[in-house]
């Protein structure tokens, strides 16, 4: 499924380590993805991904666009929210988006952070670009267009996170900081669960050389691995392996940790795709919430 070097398809396996792979997510309507697995083993959850179609905006943002910050009409944007909050029965005044930047910050939040950018970008929590959890009535989101977005589940803390991991945020090692945020907690590696969700696969993702140098300070065993030379100073990366890395070299089991192989570049018919648009286009939401107190 994840079109990486030797990669075995019968056995589901990589040369880095075993990962669970197949349909992680599964598409429930025309305008969202479930991680359905998750969810069927854990009633109390909800996490999933959505596409970019069933919306109301136009033009570049046709139609299903969650991006208050990309240009689109607000009003637009907040018909789209509104109905994907109504979907999934979770009210819009209970979601908490961020002012993502690219970094490596991530954020323990509560209900005191409900409603926090659900309708106007300007008061969306600053600088983050990671949210984690075990407050039941509250939904954590995050924008996406390409980049990674990795979902975590402690299921016996009932605890759940999510973070936004384009490269910049990947050799910042942002997956890492919030393992180690629930580690500090008394979180076993062993007891948490990863789930990464669509974004641009290797094969669409073609990077510099001072990218490729950041990749190769990373704590993993072997980050060649993980990029392919195209041509001199272009090289394919693949960032959904480097992350699923990352997390199985801080303990996590390599069969705690799903990848699905949908790219948001590759499939135009269900998703944004910020390097294949040139820049303008809208953006899909990661969310995941613990049922109860939504009310």
């Amino acid at each position: 499924m994840i079109n990486l070097k030797k990669y075995d398809k019968k056995k589901g396996t990589d040369k880095m380590g075993e990962t669970r792979q197949g349909n992680t997510f599964h598409k429930m309507e025309d305008s969202y993805f479930y991680i359905k697995a998750w969810m069927e083993k854990y009633p109390w959850l909800v996490a999933g991904f959505t596409t970019k179609n069933g919306g109301f905006s136009q033009g570049f943002y046709t139609s299903n666009n969650l991006g208050l910050h990309v240009g689109d009409q607000k009003e637009s944007v907040l018909k789209n929210r509104t109905q994907l909050a109504n979907s999934i029965g979770f009210p819009l005044n209970r979601w908490i988006f961020a002012e993502q930047v690219h970094g490596a910050r991530v954020m323990d939040v509560d209900r005191t952070w409900a409603g926090q950018g659900t309708d106007n970008y300007e008061t969306s929590v600053p600088s983050c670009d990671g949210f984690y959890t075990d407050e039941p009535g509250i939904m954590l989101a995050l924008a996406f267009a390409d980049c990674v977005p990795v979902f975590f589940m402690a299921p016996d803390k009932k605890k759940i996170g999510i973070v936004h991991a384009g490269w910049k945020g990947t050799v910042k090692g942002i997956v890492t900081e919030l393992l180690k945020a629930w580690q500090n907690e008394g979180i076993k590696p062993t007891e948490i669960h990863a789930a990464i969700g669509p974004s641009i696969c290797k094969d669409c993702y073609i990077v510099d050389n001072k990218v490729i140098q950041e990749v190769e300070k990373l704590n993993i065993k072997n980050p060649s691995y993980y990029y392919q030379k195209v041509k001199e100073g272009q090289y394919a990366l693949d960032l959904k392996g480097l992350n699923a890395a990352l997390i199985g070299a801080f303990g996590v089991p390599w069969d705690q940790i799903e990848r699905t192989d949908l790219c948001t570049s590759c499939h135009p018919e269900h998703f944004f795709s910020h390097r294949k648009s040139g820049g303008k286009t809208g953006r899909m939401l990661g969310f995941i919430g613990i049922r109860g107190n939504e009310g």
